[in-house]
């Protein structure tokens, strides 16, 4: 069998917070190079050793689809989205104020309930199954995700959490928290940021209650599926829950980032919701995808126990948003205890414009790094993680420049 030669570049700062100045591309050719041993293929799966993982108070088996490593199990509990002070706690306050500011129920309290203390460890059904994601669907791959077991994991998308607060009774709701992915190292990924999911439903009486005439309109009919609805929504429900989404989501951003906000719809493609929109933003003259939304898919909210209701979701990145509101250049930053960091978001209230300092300019260490391969099953997110490992969050990124199969 032919033998396959990677060749990495990795580059690393001296200092983890960083100047938004620093870039990576057009590494000078003088940089240094290094070799190092072949690296097991099975290097997460098998790390940590031990025969079972211990993870807030609860025991979980180790079998052969275990990848968790001790990097990823140290970030488990740290909230930062409940950390006073820190941006992402801002972001989420600022949300939640304003959901909880413009939408009330009929006795005057807040229509939205949020949950934002919710274990991170899912079962592989509440974070599939739920959402009618295909056994068959590319998220489920092990190479993107960090299993305890085959049974349960750490959560991909707060989504994961909808169906149980569905069944629970609630109609409107916000769920936060920490989700974990394993992925590219660069600027603008780690395999642990924050989420922040919202849903709600209507009825038939509180949808079309504030429409004329509209006593007759109906929620469910037995239709065809088309691009712009699923087959059992009429088309007036769909467009009325889709202008409901459309204009929360607006004024959500709007009261974010600042009226003149330009905002367009790209229609997508979720398992979990038809039709789907992804929002872009026009923030300093650039086009940014901030969310990702959409009607939920009808089968998964019968499924939850409230077949007489239609409903909208969406899902935003905390990080995004606070790394475009405070012009953060660095996802790592979010998990720095520098107090020169930290100290920048210390305000008199939430809304305090804030812009972030950089702390260093010290220039990047670049190296360059090449290795065999074993026979076998490869991820390149096997060495992403064995990366973040031994480097931390002191590695910037790492790229791939070549590979060589040897013929024999």
């Amino acid at each position: 069998m032919a033998m396959l030669w990677k060749f990495m570049r990795v580059a690393k700062y001296s200092k983890a917070a960083l100047s938004p100045k620093v870039k990576v591309r057009g590494i000078p050719t003088h940089s240094r190079h290094s070799s190092s041993k072949s690296v097991p293929s099975d290097f997460a799966s098998s790390a940590p050793c031990a025969s079972t993982v211990e993870l807030l108070g609860k025991s979980y088996p180790q079998d052969d689809y275990s990848n968790v490593t001790e990097k990823i199990l140290s970030k488990v509990g740290k909230n930062l989205h409940n950390r006073k002070h820190h941006p992402l706690w801002l972001i989420k306050e600022q949300v939640k104020e304003h959901f909880y500011k413009h939408y009330l129920g009929r006795h005057g309290t807040p229509l939205f309930s949020v949950y934002d203390g919710l274990s991170p460890v899912v079962t592989v059904q509440q974070n599939f199954d739920s959402l009618l994601i295909p056994q068959n669907h590319a998220s489920r791959r092990k190479e993107d995700n960090y299993y305890l077991n085959r049974d349960h994991m750490l959560r991909a998308h707060t989504s994961a959490h909808q169906w149980d607060l569905i069944h629970s009774g609630l109609d409107a709701f916000l769920a936060v928290g920490d989700v974990y992915r394993r992925d590219t190292i660069d600027n603008t990924h780690y395999p642990v940021f924050h989420q922040m999911e919202g849903v709600r439903l209507f009825s038939c009486h509180e949808l079309f209650s504030s429409i004329k005439d509209g006593e007759g309109l109906q929620l469910f009919e037995q239709g065809h599926r088309t691009a712009h609805k699923q087959e059992c929504h009429t088309m007036e429900a769909v467009r009325l829950v889709e202008f409901n989404l459309k204009q929360v989501l607006t004024k959500l951003v709007t009261h974010i980032f600042g009226d003149g906000l330009q905002v367009k719809w790209v229609d997508c493609y979720f398992p979990f919701t038809h039709p789907s929109f992804e929002m872009e933003i026009n923030f300093q003259g650039e086009w940014m995808e901030v969310l990702g939304c959409g009607v939920m898919e009808q089968q998964l909210v019968n499924s939850a126990g409230a077949q007489d209701k239609i409903g909208w979701a969406f899902g935003l990145g905390l990080e995004r948003l606070a790394m475009i509101l405070y012009d953060i250049p660095d996802i790592r930053l979010f998990w720095s205890e520098d107090e020169r960091f930290l100290k920048q978001f210390i305000g008199p209230h939430i809304w305090q414009k804030i812009k972030f300092q950089p702390l260093s300019r010290y220039p990047p260490l670049i190296n360059d790094i090449s290795f065999w391969l074993p026979s076998g099953t490869y991820s390149q997110n096997d060495f992403y993680d064995l990366v973040r490992s031994i480097g931390g969050d002191l590695i910037e990124k790492v790229v791939l420049l070549d590979e060589f199969a040897h013929p024999k």
